[in-house]
């Protein structure tokens, strides 16, 4: 039993397409079909079926999909174990990072893995919450972020870890009215217009909590998801908008307020296939961001779904 082949239903599985699995593993389709065609022989049954223009997993091809995570789980224990044996964790460990929180979590901790062996590659990405989860199929660790303190939506089957809560605050002109205010009610800015985000970004979610709680419907003006595009815009009296408290860099012409009746706090969490969590080299990275984490006001850690 070749544990490539394994993988490769597993692959066809997670992403759903000859195409995409080819385009993952930088192979060409005819030669990912090709390595279909060579494990149907080598288990002696139909593991794929035509579909449309393209293929998919037969029920013999679901259940090896299916076991391949168990495979790939203990090939990493084992691996994991040999690396604390030597005590020698190296290797390239990939992250993907929503930059408003790889802003301040990752560049003091890849100065803390120097010189371990440990080579970190830094992907960026600001996707909506219910695409967090599928990034962890090409990266070792994922960190996205959420309003709500449970994993997000497509996690199920992923390990979710909490690295921070960050305060998200209302962004006000210099000028405005309610400029050093201290908390504002929510009733306070149903009138005013705003600088949102698109749907599915969880932003949106204080927006909407706002609505909830007045009743009125905001005028948003624009959806952008460019923090700084944001200031810019809530500086120049474009309208308000919701920026996190770690990153919003200060300026003479911008003030943060706190909202006071709603829940603010976004939650930024590192999503990871349980395979490649396995890795010590993973680990120490995380282990690295959290660090840099827990000095930073309001955190709170912790293991929320698996």
């Amino acid at each position: 039993m070749d544990v490539r082949h394994l993988e490769l239903l597993r692959e066809l599985s997670e992403r759903g397409s000859v195409t995409a699995v080819a385009r993952a593993t930088y192979r060409t389709p005819s030669a990912v079909s090709q390595q279909l065609q060579t494990a149907q022989r080598e288990f002696g049954a139909q593991l794929v079926e035509p579909a449309g223009r393209g293929l998919r997993l037969t029920g013999a091809g679901e259940l090896l999909a299916r076991r391949a995570a168990d495979v790939a789980t203990v090939l990493a224990d084992v691996q994991a174990e040999w690396d604390a044996y030597r005590d020698e964790p190296s290797g390239t460990v990939s992250v993907m990072a929503l930059p408003s929180a790889g802003e301040y979590l990752l560049p003091r901790a890849l100065v803390a893995l120097e010189g371990t062996g440990i080579r970190v590659e830094c992907h960026d990405a600001d996707v909506a919450e219910a695409d967090w989860a599928g990034l962890a199929k090409d990266h070792d660790l994922v960190i996205g972020h959420s309003l709500r303190e449970r994993p997000p939506p497509g996690t199920e089957g992923l390990l979710v870890t909490r690295i921070v809560r960050e305060p998200l605050d209302i962004a006000l002109p210099a000028g405005h009215r309610l400029a050093g205010h201290g908390p504002l009610q929510p009733a306070e800015l149903v009138a005013a217009p705003w600088i949102g985000v698109p749907l599915g970004f969880p932003f949106d979610s204080v927006l909407r909590a706002i609505e909830d709680r007045t009743g009125a419907s905001l005028d948003v003006r624009q959806w952008v998801r460019d923090n700084r595009l944001v200031e810019a815009l809530v500086a120049a009296g474009c309208g308000l908008g919701v920026l996190p408290r770690f990153t919003t860099r200060p300026r003479d012409d911008l003030v943060l307020a706190p909202l006071a009746g709603v829940e603010t706090g976004r939650h930024i969490m590192a999503i990871q296939r349980p395979d490649r969590a396995r890795r010590i080299a993973v680990q120490r990275t995380l282990a690295a961001i959290r660090d840099v984490a827990a000095e930073l006001p309001g955190a709170a850690t912790g293991d929320l779904a698996e």
